[in-house]
């Protein structure tokens, strides 16, 4: 074999790797002068170098017993050192090519290096020459190198994959079950395993070689143990197997097939998840199945490592959540397992891994010692603590790339049931977290648990037990209340057994996605109490996470379907459990403390850490994270719990000033937040009661917005350098109540007018133009001629905004806008000026030509705009075109292909403009097409509100001569008559529930053209009354308007009655005219059959 030769002159890469300055040397630290020595030192080495051998054998000893972590040594350094290497390392000399081989793995894992691709290609070619010409005992150092080198490089290793992944490719030979060498094999599928790793953002390891990974991962995974072979390797091969699985599903999104995998997968995830775990063997099947229930019967058995003896209270005895003494024991002592994944698990201190059971029973339960539980422990324990850890991270990367829905069919495999009294239970990943002996494994099924719960909220609603259990089955409702049940006390057990503050930590937020997902109004109360008493010593725990995760579990438990019954008595009960009706909540006096006042108590290490700017002795604020959850628990109090919390509003204004008063911006933009959230629900709770109600009068809401617009409200509205806090101020400032707005002084009034319009046109345009499109609706401002007019150039200015988002928010502005031009049309169609109109009407007409979210609100504005015109307006000759392209806008988005809200927006702008009897409905040449376009609408939409609002439109016209000649009545009747006939045919189950408000308004568009038919109508009429057809007709007519089908105590019934015996007297005015007399007899038939007190006899 050719030894690889180097060029002659090293000049170039000596300079490359160390620079030919002394003093560059003496700058650096002592690590990087030594490595920059010793690369100079290897580049100045040449093959026929006498002392090549020994020189080379120093080196590489000098430089693999440096420390490199943390060492500034750039990447092409790197790169170069070791293409070098390998240009002066020939195959031959084995020693020499496991120390390169070393030094390869140690550098480029120590320093976090990706070599480039020239280096990926020569290093792979040298190392795959290796595995060729060396002898075995090389094979696993060149292995774990190569690892190194195709860590994430595995689309740029093209040109080698047929040699490591092809049918006999080298990696393929090694990480063969056949292998006997079981360390060859492990270090083969850790290399496969860095191939398949890819980056965010950048292309994974190409087919068909990702799929041979794939199949080789599982096949390792699914072979038996070999029956000689040291614990260790073993565990290590399990480990790279999973890793490699892991990044196999990071890089795929699953799609279900004939040789679908998937329960095969999840079978292997659960049989490794209780891998060597003391006490516990269970027979997995290999392959899972989806059921409600389990389609197989496991045998489980959970057991002490050692006999006991029999005749102790404590000996032999099994916990409530199936954890021996035994492994109590064992848990209080070991240490914590060295985890490789540190990229994933961040924050919180070392931990000893106790699993104390707290308080009173700490020293309750004495188990075996620690010298029988030995053989337990050490590093076989370690390696299969890491081997559960990696199958539970696989089985995480597995939950983000498996569709929801999908996974719900194995629930009952990894999720507890109700126990059953006597028998142990299946095990499921609450069984390791009770008994797990490594809080990082217990730490790492708490977040597989939270992530199977998060987004499974449509899936639990079915979850019911209120009602009386049946005795001949239990059906799923009552299955997945159990397991909800089940889930609630096991993680409660788990709560009060926990001593590591980072898996207490993830039990706490586990409990928090629990809640968020479970539908308490369909389980029996009593969920939440104990829950709410266990987490609230933690409040003041000692360590900052757990008490911001305690604190995201409380507004979890305040958000959760509020509001709640069992939340709300929760929240009335004082610090010693009774009920206290007097004086404000307990758990909002508690929020606003940990926002306000400073922490009683030392600080914890990781208070510290985190927050070095309140490390200032006994009078330091709680750390940030603490504040900004608080803030947060207090805005979903008040979302949901006002009633409870609203003595408090003058506290909580001050409150929401202190923290708009901060340097910080965070606490800025939460206080900002909060304050909206009171807006809105004082308006609510204003709107809920009505009359009957008046928070103006009775809650101080006056003095509290007094109060907040004297506050730092206005600095932080002109808070340029924080456009979010800017934004939410708006907000903030557009939840004022209309009623609270009115008594406000007119200095303060003036101030939030003046601001919106000034932001308008600023940088924050988008929340500010929102707020404008809230004020022209106050009952207050709409008489202002002023002010509405400075709106409306201050939405037509944002109209044109570059930006689709501030366009969107005007476009809205705009329809509030054209509203309250409806409201006040007698005093403001004397004040707007033909200008500012003939401006809101194209812009208008423009915006309705934009996306589909301007267009919805453009629409809307442009049936009330027009409505608005007046009779000398519409005559003028500038509005004569504006008034057209309105028009044809409408008609154009009711027959267009958009989103569903922006047609039926634009049939009610239809409906509206159909209003202004200056317009010349039926005569104008616009006319035909309008009524075309909503008769196509009504009979052929799938879409039932799009059929509503153009029913509703075809109604409008109150005057015979509005619909044009006899054809054109007539298309608007058959197409009214084909639509009520289809309104009980529906493809989307979701629109069967306007299917009763369609017959309604249908009917009653109906009765009203019969109410205005002429003689020449009626020809074109009678065809759709007889026969089938006819009977149907009086069908519809009369059982839609039933009480009971409209539940508004007959008035629609009543109405449907006047209109039908008005059109029957006209109507027999026309008698002996042709066709005349069925339209008589239809009437009849319908008023016969509509019950009710009719005085005119038929």
């Amino acid at each position: 074999m050719t030894t690889p030769v180097a060029v002659t002159t090293r000049s170039s890469p000596a300079e490359k790797l160390g620079g030919s300055m002394a003093d560059q040397e003496s700058s650096f630290p002592a690590p990087h002068a030594q490595f920059r020595g010793r690369c100079r030192r290897l580049g100045g080495l040449q093959p026929s170098c006498p002392e090549l051998r020994t020189e080379l054998n120093l080196l590489l000893d000098q430089l693999i017993s440096e420390n490199y972590s943390g060492a500034e040594i750039r990447p092409e350094e790197i790169c170069t050192l070791l293409t070098q290497a390998s240009r002066l390392v020939p195959p031959s000399q084995e020693h020499l090519v496991v120390k390169l081989c070393q030094l390869i793995h140690q550098l480029l894992n120590q320093l976090q290096v990706i070599v480039d691709e020239p280096t990926l290609d020569t290093l792979v070619s040298y190392t795959c020459q290796a595995l060729y010409s060396c002898s075995p005992w090389t094979h696993p150092e060149v292995l774990l190198a190569m690892s190194a080198l195709v860590y994430a490089n595995g689309p740029q290793c093209k040109r080698h994959l047929p040699e490591l992944l092809g049918p006999s490719g080298l990696l393929m030979r090694y990480s063969a079950p056949s292998q006997p060498d079981m360390e060859l094999r492990q270090a083969a599928v850790h290399c496969m395993s860095s191939l398949c790793m890819g980056l965010p953002g950048k292309p994974c390891l190409e087919q068909p070689y990702r799929g041979v990974c794939f199949k080789t991962f599982l096949q390792t995974l699914q072979c038996p143990r070999p029956p000689e072979g040291d614990d260790i390797v073993y565990c290590m091969l399990l480990q790279s197997a999973l890793k490699g699985l892991q990044y196999y599903l990071n890089g795929e999104k699953w799609s279900s097939g004939p040789d679908d995998l998937l329960g095969s997968i999840l079978g292997i995830l659960k049989k490794f998840m209780f891998f060597g775990v003391p006490g516990v063997i269970e027979e997995v099947p290999p392959v899972l199945y989806p059921a409600p229930l389990s389609q197989y019967d496991s045998v489980t058995v959970v057991k002490s490592s050692t006999a006991a003896p029999q005749d102790t209270p404590e000996a032999g005895r099994v916990s409530a959540v199936g954890v021996s003494p035994s492994i109590s024991s064992l848990a209080e002592q070991e240490e914590e397992v060295p985890w490789a994944g540190q990229e994933v698990w961040s924050g919180g201190e070392k931990e000893r891994g106790r699993r104390c059971t707290g308080g009173k029973r700490g020293g309750a339960n004495k188990g075996p010692s620690l010298r029988q539980m030995e053989p337990q422990r050490g590093h076989a324990g370690k390696n299969q603590a890491r081997v559960r850890l990696s199958s539970l991270h696989c089985f995480l990367s597995l939950l983000k790339c498996v569709e929801k829905r999908v996974l719900f069919g194995y629930w009952s495999s990894f999720l507890p049931d109700a126990p059953t009294p006597g028998s142990a239970s299946t095990l499921t990943l609450l069984t390791i977290v009770l008994k797990d002996p490594s809080p990082k494994v217990r730490a790492g099924s708490l977040q597989v648990l939270s992530a199977l719960l998060d987004g499974s909220r449509g899936f639990l609603s079915t979850a019911e037990d209120v009602s009386v259990p049946r005795q001949a089955f239990t059906p799923l409702s009552a299955t997945l209340a159990a397991s909800l049940r089940e889930l609630h006390r096991s993680l409660s057990l788990a709560l009060l057994a926990e001593s590591s503050p980072h898996t207490l930590t993830q039990v706490i937020k586990c409990l928090a996605h629990l809640v968020c997902n479970v539908p308490y109004q369909r389980l029996r109360p009593g969920l939440l109490s104990p829950l709410w008493k266990q987490i609230r010593p933690y409040i003041r725990h000692r360590d900052v996470n757990v008490r911001v995760s305690c604190l995201t579990l409380l507004g979890a438990l305040v958000s959760a379907q509020a509001p709640l019954t069992e939340v709300a008595q929760l929240l009335k009960s004082g610090d010693g459990g009774g009920a206290s009706e007097e004086g404000p909540c307990w758990l909002l006096q508690l929020c606003m403390c940990l926002v306000t006042k400073p922490r009683d108590g030392a600080h914890s290490d990781s208070d510290s850490a985190t927050s070095p700017a309140h490390r200032n002795g006994p009078a330091a604020m709680e750390p940030l994270p603490v504040r900004l959850e608080a803030m947060q628990v207090l805005a979903l109090m008040v979302k949901g719990y006002f009633s409870l919390v609203h003595n408090s509003l003058l506290e909580l204004g001050h409150l929401c000033n202190r923290c708009l008063g901060e340097e910080d911006a965070y606490i800025q933009l939460h206080g900002s937040k909060l304050l909206q959230e009171l807006g809105s629900a004082i308006t609510q709770l204003y709107r809920a009661e009505g009359d009957s109600y008046q928070p103006v009068q009775s809650l101080p809401v006056v003095q509290f917005w007094s109060n907040v617009l004297n506050g730092p409200l206005t600095a932080a509205l002109q808070d340029e350098l924080h456009p979010t806090l800017q934004t939410s101020a708006c907000d903030a400032l557009a939840s004022i109540l209309p009623q609270a707005f009115s008594q406000l002084p007119d200095k303060s009034q003036v101030m939030c007018m003046t601001m919106l319009l000034g932001l308008t046109y600023g940088g924050n345009s988008a929340a500010a133009v929102r707020a404008l499109g809230v004020y022209v609706l106050f009952p207050c401002l709409q008489e202002d001629v002023m002010f509405v007019v400075d709106a409306a150039n201050a939405i037509l200015a944002c109209l044109t905004d570059c930006s689709s988002n501030v366009r969107t928010m005007a476009a809205w502005s705009l329809g509030n806008l054209a509203d309250t031009l409806i409201v006040n049309m007698e005093l403001l169609r004397s004040e707007v000026s033909d200008l500012l109109l003939l401006k809101m009407l194209t812009a208008a007409t423009q915006a309705s030509r934009d996306k589909d979210r301007v267009k919805s609100n453009a629409v809307r504005a442009l049936g009330n705009l027009l409505y608005f015109l007046g009779p000398e307006q519409i005559v003028r000759p500038q509005f004569s075109s504006p008034i057209e392209e309105a028009m044809h806008a409408l008609t154009s988005t009711v027959c267009s292909d958009v989103t569903m809200k922006v047609r039926w927006n634009a049939c009610y702008g239809l409906g509206n403009a159909f209003r202004n009897p200056s317009l010349n409905l039926g005569s104008a040449s616009w006319s035909a097409d309008a009524f075309s376009a909503l008769t196509g609408a009504v009979a052929s939409c799938r879409n039932f509100k799009v059929r509503i609002n153009s029913a509703a439109a075809l109604s409008v016209p109150p005057l015979r001569q509005n619909y044009g000649d006899a054809a054109q009545f007539a298309r608007v009747w058959q197409a009214l008559v084909e639509a009520l006939e289809g309104s009980v045919d529906s493809a989307d189950f979701l629109e069967y529930r306007y299917s009763s408000s369609l017959r309604t308004q249908l009917c009653q568009a109906l009765l009203h053209l019969l109410s205005l038919c002429q003689p020449e109508d009626l020809a074109g009429l009678t065809p759709s009354l007889s026969g089938h057809v006819g009977s149907s007709l009086v069908q519809h007519l009369t059982e839609d308007g039933s009480p009971a089908a409209e539940g508004k105590d007959g008035a629609v019934l009543q109405g449907r009655v006047q209109v039908a015996s008005e059109a029957l007297v006209r109507l027999r005015e026309f008698s002996g005219q042709t066709h005349a007399d069925t339209l008589v007899d239809f009437l009849e038939d319908v008023l016969r059959s509509l019950p009710g007190d009719r005085s005119a006899p038929f």
